[in-house]
């Protein structure tokens, strides 16, 4: 009988944000995949527990998503963190949890913070409707195609972001945004925790005189809800589609999210998207 996989949800930044079942967890499974190892052992050393780590990163081998697999499937039981938060976003547990459907291996959820959520929570902006993106690309093409595939998007919009690259990143963002209401979280449940309310424009003017410190979750404004889609034309609303499937997204995904806000339907764009590729 093969084992489970359990999805566990660590601290953001404060150890003190555990919780007992992901410690009984922790404890419980025989080895743990995590992203790096030397993060999360200082968390288990914090907590007396001592288990098997396995790195588990972008660039691990298939060879080592395979091992992992035949060891739970000879009946091991198998724990996947994140350096921080619930892992399997924005992170490399996806594949392994893909995998383990593909081979019917059970997987469990031992849930824990999460910094987008945390953030979103706190920004005051609109939480009813938001949409998650992740790390923008460095890839300059694939980078602006993203922007500009958001640029009609209503639903508040999370994006995570590394210090160095913050600066570049809220001017890209003014460029193909306009200056919409943002919140910039820093250093989520740790001492130097902050939160700033700003005009995008506002925010590019600070970080060219602070340099940003601590890694950010930037919380961006929708469009306006008086926004026209009549002013978006069947070749615009294909070009976007284009975009996000250039981005890495499903053509159908796509269609359907362009539909929401171009206003034809998802049929018509798919149609039109592969006529014109």
């Amino acid at each position: 009988m093969s084992g489970t996989l359990y999805v566990i949800g660590t601290p953001i930044g404060n150890l003190g944000d555990v919780t007992v079942r992901q410690l009984e967890t922790l404890k419980s499974v025989d080895f743990i995949c995590a992203e790096d190892t030397r993060v999360t052992l200082k968390l288990l050393t914090k907590f007396d527990i001592k288990k098997q780590l396995i790195s588990y990163h972008d660039h691990s081998t298939r060879a080592v998503s395979e091992n992992i697999i035949h060891r739970i499937e000879q009946g091991e039981n198998a724990g996947v963190v994140t350096d921080a938060g619930m892992p399997c976003i924005s992170d490399p547990g996806e594949e392994l949890v893909k995998m383990c459907y593909e081979n019917n291996i059970d997987v469990k959820v031992v849930p824990g913070p999460s910094a987008a959520i945390s953030a979103l929570a706190i920004s005051g902006l609109p939480t009813s409707k938001f949409t998650f993106e992740g790390f923008l690309s460095v890839t300059k093409k694939q980078r602006y195609d993203h922007l500009e595939s958001l640029k009609y998007e209503q639903r508040t919009m999370i994006f995570y972001e590394a210090p160095h690259k913050l600066t570049y990143t809220l001017q890209d963002m003014l460029e193909y945004f306009g200056d919409r209401e943002i919140s910039l979280c820093r250093e989520l449940t740790k001492i130097y925790e902050e939160v700033l309310r700003f005009k995008l424009s506002e925010a590019v003017k600070y970080y060219s005189e602070i340099k940003p410190k601590g890694e950010f979750v930037i919380i961006v404004e929708g469009a306006p809800e008086t926004f026209d889609n009549k002013d978006i034309t069947l070749d615009d609303a294909v070009e976007m589609v284009a975009n996000l499937v250039d981005s890495g997204e499903k053509t159908s995904d796509a269609c359907k999210n362009i539909a929401k806000i171009s206003g034809y339907k998802k049929t018509e764009l798919y149609s039109a998207y592969c006529n014109k590729n």
